[in-house]
């Protein structure tokens, strides 16, 4: 069974603090509306992320952009154990998205040290100050780090959405996450989708996969699964935030939300 430890601490900036140890789950593809810095203490994550496949462990930082998919799978027997800090998406600059997704993997043990001891005091709101002035000097050493690689087109198109130079699948698939987006809770059809963007609805699907590895339903699905967390973690009911975050009901929210994140609504809540 998971371990699983969540809460939203008292430190600006943190959408939530997350500590688990997974023996079996393997993530799907999935997207957060947050930054996600991830310290993996124990075995190694395999993940996808922009068709590339990456890992996560040892002393590497992984910082993984507001929503870019990616998922997640144990690379060694034995599964993880992993903390993430979930950032509002303002505590870095949107043009890093670009950088993270090119070198989501950062090595720097003082950064490691530093987040840990992040972690540590989060847990203690007595120890609140010192926290938020470690996390300001981190992000602002993340960010240097991010920053200096040469930019690459690639990075530099994911940062600012369809350029010239991108492929014929960017625009209408880009296109159609920022409508989703704007749709989470009510839903979007596809037939208004292609109305709304004007491209046929086959080609939306096929460029949307192409990019982001998961159909435009899975992705707004995951997109929904992440509101409902962020519901719970506000003490939300399970009822309410089945519906608040566009669910038929609280069954059809726990099959979803259990698939994606290896617990059920209750546990989680709990």
């Amino acid at each position: 069974m998971p371990l699983l430890k969540a809460w939203r601490p008292d430190l600006p900036g943190v959408a939530e603090v997350l500590h688990a140890r997974f023996d079996e789950h393997a993530y799907p593809m999935h997207a957060h509306d947050t930054w996600t810095v991830l310290l993996v203490d124990d075995g190694a994550v395999r993940y996808d992320l922009d068709r590339h496949s990456r890992g996560a462990f040892g002393d590497l930082v992984t910082v993984l952009p507001p929503r870019v998919p990616h998922n997640g799978v144990s690379a060694r027997p034995g599964g993880f154990r992993k903390r993430v800090l979930y950032l509002d998406e303002d505590q870095l600059p949107a043009a890093l998205i670009g950088a993270s997704v090119d070198t989501p993997a950062i090595s720097d043990r003082m950064l490691h040290a530093a987040l840990s001891r992040v972690h540590r005091l989060a847990t203690d709101p007595g120890d609140a100050p010192l926290a938020e002035s470690l996390l300001v000097s981190a992000l602002d050493r993340l960010s240097t780090h991010l920053s200096a690689p040469a930019r690459s087109p690639g990075s530099l198109a994911r940062s600012l959405g369809a350029t010239a130079q991108s492929p014929p699948s960017t625009p209408a698939a880009h296109a159609l996450r920022d409508l989703l987006e704007a749709h989470l809770v009510d839903g979007l059809s596809l037939s208004k989708a292609s109305a709304s963007l004007h491209f046929d609805a086959a080609h939306l699907v096929r460029s949307f996969r192409r990019e982001f590895g998961m159909s435009p339903h899975q992705y707004l699905i995951s997109r929904r699964v992440d509101l409902a967390r962020h519901l719970i973690m506000a003490g939300h009911p399970l009822g309410h935030t089945a519906t608040a975050a566009g669910f038929h009901d609280q069954p059809h929210l726990t099959r979803h939300f259990k698939r994606i994140l290896g617990v059920t609504p209750g546990l989680f809540a709990r």
